[in-house]
């Protein structure tokens, strides 16, 4: 299953291992630079052959077959590789001892060392880089760990399970952790260091008491308590939602800074980025709390659905990710608005799936091979994956999708388990059907034709394959709306598709008729975003406005909104005069109702992003044409609003306390009004709230509103907030990403300039994220004419190749979109991507990098 020669997986090729690895004894011996591991692994041969076990950079010292030191003709051993020749017939169990340095360790993958903690990153293949191992998901182990370390008795020892024993003794500390529940060695974990903690306990259904942990730096343990109500709230809800209790006596959390990834899900010992774990008022927005209640839940949501039952491959990555991404959604809907949560997560599928199923980066959501895991994460596997689960879930209602949920657990727990198997579980019309959803690239359009003669109404969907894909089924939640309200969907004919449970299933066609009508009704269609297709339908911008005036769900009002607003941009873009003037009023109107949840409101105000506008041109993009025509248009809404504008920001500011969903809310309809009003030019609301907010999201909101506009004064106040706060990591992140997301001339040498800050290090992910990774989101900035944005990006990916390669892998991702660029953008980018695969080295950004260049 090694990947980190550049040879290709293939799906086709699985086979199961000939030894099983029950059991795992694990000690370490910490130190720096020069940590001992011990590990002695119980074998069981279920096939014939040599124990070929995987490696990664290992010095070994030691190896032992049976207690016995064995000799060096009976094996093979090098840096990437441990062959036992011949292995005996019957149970046996093996010694290797290694030696590892968490000191140099900077691809943050196996045991390293983060501001004096020692960390573990497992996922998906650094196990191996702490020894040698059957490195692979469907190999499920149960582990005693035991840990030693130098130091006092307040340094925390952690590991995955339940603590068996803690000692100290003559100034060195020791524990022994047992985890009971077999695991592959991806959701090992180990955590040692100088740590405070949040405690917390929470009594499960069945009446057991379960000790909560949340370990950070010392100093910063009140910043953790909302992430203690997150986990709570999780525990509580996975138990009354789908029935699931946890297993263990603890559950420890750990926040570090340096970490490559959100968070880990390793079982009863998740590792976070400290983004995801710290917040106040002080330094963190109300985004941010609402980013730690999601990430929270989705680690702990995985105690089930990736821990109990796994996945037998990473091909099935999918199925532990997509599914669990869909829990935690449906966590944020059930705690928060049920459908501002649905806009939000259309939004992030539209902004980053969609291109990237249209990219040469493109892969299926179950892929058939891979040349390098690592640069599977992606929102195809995790996004699109989740968009699977709930077109079951549509199909078939809560009813029926609980008891599936059900039989999967009950019949796979403690299992590596198959896309295949989960489908099983679900009562689907056509279950083959299905699954080209999994096994197939691309995103599908549905055209919508419609026509009214003689008092029948007839509307007809098409479903448009995406190119080398087939026919799928599509949930289409559907509603039909005339002047005295919906259409009784009795009275339509529906001829093509299956009939669900407010649904109809689209295969290649369907036909709707509804006869005696006295008007044209209005089509709402895709309601809640069904499924994870595009919409052709003709432009109608009074059949949009009607929608926005008269539909009751949220994500097909917002999308007309979407539609209107890209059509006017686009217009622009064109070189017509603009005339927002009916979706200006209609979005007044809307923006002033009450009615509407304050975050709604927020969002119908905020414009799309050019990266949306680019997405409708779809070729020859001219990035300059598409932030003039953003912020003409932008500057254009806000002026034709502004009196509604000026009143919602009026509204009285919830107290800075307060970081409940209805007070973020509040907030950000309030600094909607605000950015749009400063797109207009007026600018003195947001020089004023820089200064006086009490939050971190006011300040931060009046510091992009001032920015984005190129305000008199944005460079004092950018500068004097980097200043207040040069001791907060966080803070300086925000910093960093605002400056290199401004969209002015001097975008490119700032970002220079801040490379050189004393702030900034290539070493740590978040900060390069924050600066660089930020930057290749600035549409003009990044896709310059001269091609000196791709070059900076490019440089930076190439010093990381050696040092931290998936964080170099990450930001070659941002070229995918280059080729809707224009002839000289894509040439610039075509000589900058072969100079990187002339020079990489790493299999992560080789396999990006040969993606991105290859022909077709």
């Amino acid at each position: 299953m090694r990947t980190d020669t550049g040879q290709t997986v293939y799906l086709q090729d699985y086979a199961p291992t000939p030894y099983r690895a029950p059991h795992t004894s694990l000690m370490f011996a910490l130190h720096p630079t020069r940590t001992v591991v011990r590990a002695t692994t119980l074998y069981e041969p279920v096939g014939t052959g040599p124990l070929e076990l995987a490696g990664d950079g290992l010095e070994l010292v030691a190896v032992e077959l049976d207690g016995e030191a064995l000799d060096e003709s009976a094996y093979e051993a090098g840096p990437d590789r441990f062959v036992l020749k011949a292995p005996p017939e019957w149970p046996f169990a093996l010694t290797l001892v290694t030696v590892v340095s968490p000191d140099d360790n900077t691809e943050l993958m196996g045991l390293y060392r983060s501001n004096g903690v020692y960390c573990t990153q497992c996922e998906a293949e650094g196990y191996r880089r702490i020894t040698y191992a059957y490195d692979r998901p469907d190999v499920l182990t149960v582990y005693d760990v035991f840990i030693v370390a130098d130091g006092d008795g307040e340094q925390v020892l952690l590991s995955n399970g339940n603590l068996v024993e803690r000692a100290v003794k003559d100034g060195r500390l020791s524990a022994h952790w047992h985890d009971p529940f077999p695991k592959p060695t991806y959701l090992f974990a180990l955590v040692a260091g100088d740590l405070g903690a949040v405690t917390d306990t929470f009594t499960t259904m069945s009446g057991r008491k379960v000790e909560l942990n949340i370990y950070v730096e010392r100093g910063k343990e009140p910043r953790a308590t909302y992430a203690m109500d997150a986990l709570k709230r999780s525990m509580a809800w996975d138990e009354t939602r789908f029935g699931r209790e946890y297993d263990l006596d603890i559950f420890n959390i750990v926040a570090v800074s340096d970490f490559n990834m959100g968070a880990m899900e390793n079982k009863g010992l998740n590792v976070f980025n400290d983004r995801y774990v710290l917040a106040d008022p002080a330094v963190a927005t109300d985004q941010d709390y609402s980013g730690i209640e999601t990430v929270i839940a989705h680690e702990y949501f995985h105690n089930w659905t990736g821990n109990r039952i796994t996945c037998r491959d990473w091909f099935q990555l999918c199925l532990k990710e997509g599914l669990t991404v869909f829990r935690d959604q449906e966590f944020t809907s059930d705690e928060r608005s049920r459908g501002v949560k649905r806009i939000a997560d259309v939004r992030r599928l539209r902004a980053a799936q969609f291109p990237e199923d249209a990219s040469p980066l493109r892969h299926c959501v179950r892929p058939s091979k891979y040349d390098e895991i690592s640069n599977l994460y992606t929102a195809t596997v995790y996004d699109k994956g989740a968009e699977l689960i709930r077109m079951i879930h549509t199909m078939i209602g809560e009813a029926a999708f609980r008891a599936g949920m059900d039989d999967y657990f009950a019949r796979f727990d403690g299992t590596a388990a198959t896309v295949e198997d989960f489908v099983s579980c679900f009562p689907l019309a056509d279950p083959g059907a299905f699954m080209r959803w999994y096994e197939e690239p691309g995103t599908p359009t549905v055209k919508v034709d419609e026509r009214y003669e003689n008092g029948r109404y007839t509307l007809e969907l098409t479903q448009v394959p995406a190119e080398g894909a087939s026919i799928k089924p599509i949930p289409v939640r559907l509603a039909l709306l005339s002047d005295t309200g919906a259409v009784d969907p009795a009275k339509a004919t529906v001829h093509g598709g299956e009939i669900g449970p407010g649904h109809i299933v689209l295969k290649d066609r369907v036909k709707v008729t509804v006869d005696r009508l006295n008007a044209a009704p209005i089509a709402s269609v895709m309601r809640g975003f069904s499924a994870p297709v595009t919409i052709e339908r003709t432009a109608d911008e009074a059949r949009d406005l009607t929608l926005i005036a008269k539909d009751d769900d949220p994500f097909t009002v917002w999308d007309a909104v979407q539609r209107l607003a890209v059509g006017a941009m686009r217009a622009r873009y064109d070189g017509a005069p603009g005339d927002e003037s009916a979706l200006a009023a209609a979005l007044a109107t809307l923006a002033a109702n009450d009615g509407h949840e304050p975050t709604f409101r927020a969002l119908a105000l905020i414009v799309p992003t050019r990266q949306t506008l680019i997405e409708a041109i779809g070729s020859d993009v001219d990035p300059d044409k598409v932030n003039a025509a953003h912020q003409g248009f932008s500057a254009a809404l806000g002026a034709k609003m502004q009196d509604v504008l000026a009143r919602l920001y009026s509204a009285p500011v919830p107290p800075a306390d307060d970081v409940s969903a209805e007070a973020a809310g509040h907030r950000a309809l309030r600094n909607a009004a605000m950015h749009l009003l400063a797109a207009a030019g007026e600018t003195d609301r947001a020089a004023t709230q820089a200064t006086s907010a009490t939050t971190m999201t006011d300040r931060l909101a009046a510091l992009g509103a001032l920015a984005f506009t190129d305000a008199p004064g944005a460079d004092d106040a950018l500068a004097a907030f980097a200043a207040a706060n040069e001791h907060e990591p966080l803070v300086l992140d925000k910093y960093f990403a605002m400056e290199a997301m401004r969209p002015d001339d001097g975008a490119l040498e700032r970002v220079r300039g801040l490379m050189e800050h004393p702030k900034f290090s290539l070493k740590t992910p978040n900060r390069v994220r924050s600066l660089i990774g930020a930057f290749a989101q600035n549409v003009a900035a990044f896709h310059r004419a001269d091609g000196e944005g791709y070059r900076l990006v490019a440089d930076v990916a190439k010093a990381l190749d050696k040092s931290n390669p998936q964080v170099a892998a990450r930001l070659l991702t941002s070229f995918s979109d280059v080729r809707r660029f224009d002839s000289p953008r894509r040439e610039a980018a075509a000589d900058v991507l072969a100079d990187v695969l002339q020079t990489a080295t790493s299999s992560d950004v080789v396999d990006i990098a040969r993606r991105l260049t290859a022909k077709g």
